[in-house]
């Protein structure tokens, strides 16, 4: 994953509620999944690989986060461990074949937390966060964003 993505991720996580929390993560999966592809293209099995057991700790937060009360929890834990099954084939057959049916899976599932997130208006889940603020400055072609730094960030005593 790219310096650039990394903080993009960062930003976000910064401004989110638990909904987006959950698309973010997603998207974590997506991006070492698409990493991992590229990877094993170029020829590198140790990036391969690497990129491949991070997006199963990316399943896994996916799985720590579900709350097993409710009977749809444990259908989407037998998809996410599917899901991990099908990327560990992928590294023990040096092979993106299961990525593509993984992805598949796990992308139907974004859109159905993207729907539902739309209807999400809960507050941030960071309090006392620099705030972001995005336009078109100085350049018509570029976004570029300013974060306000806030003179009573951090811990108070």
């Amino acid at each position: 994953m790219t310096q650039e993505k990394i903080q993009e991720f960062t930003r976000r996580l910064s401004q989110c509620n638990k909904s987006e929390l959950t698309l973010i993560n997603y998207e974590i999966v997506f991006t070492y999944m698409d990493d991992a592809k590229e990877s094993h293209v170029k020829g590198d099995y140790e990036e391969f690989k690497k990129n491949i057991e991070w997006a199963q700790k990316a399943i896994e937060e996916l799985r720590g986060a579900l709350n097993f009360e409710y009977e749809l929890s444990n259908n989407l834990n037998e998809i996410y461990l599917f899901c991990n099954r099908c990327l560990s084939e992928c590294i023990y057959k040096n092979s993106t074949d299961s990525i593509v049916e993984a992805k598949s899976l796990m992308n139907r599932l974004y859109e159905s937390f993207k729907v539902a997130a739309q209807s999400d208006d809960s507050e941030k889940m960071m309090d006392n966060v620099q705030s972001v603020y995005a336009g078109i400055t100085y350049s018509k072609d570029n976004l570029n964003e300013t974060y306000s730094n806030d003179t009573n960030r951090g811990f108070l005593a």
